[in-house]
């Protein structure tokens, strides 16, 4: 994302969290536990985090397998209240 459109965007201060890439080498959820300790672990690979102070959920599928995250849904907590993270 551009930084233009980033101080566009309608949620302007979870921008920077979204700026970075990460590398993780997770084979399982107590690795992700053990690097994201607030982190929801949910069933078949999905993890729930809090981001930019709790004002977010970003919510990921992870094959552990291959160590793929894909990301499935990022939007603040009213957004996420009306969503079912398991099967997003």
């Amino acid at each position: 994302m551009s930084r233009r459109a980033a101080d566009e965007a309608p949620h302007r201060d979870a921008a920077g969290a979204g700026g970075h890439s990460l590398k993780a080498d997770w084979a399982a959820p107590a690795d992700v536990k053990a690097d994201f300790g607030n982190a929801s672990i949910l069933r078949d690979g999905r993890v729930v985090f809090n981001i930019a102070g709790n004002k977010y959920r970003l919510v990921v599928w992870i094959n552990y397998p291959y160590r793929v995250v894909y990301i499935r849904f990022i939007g603040t907590h009213a957004q996420y209240d009306h969503i079912d993270a398991q099967t997003i």
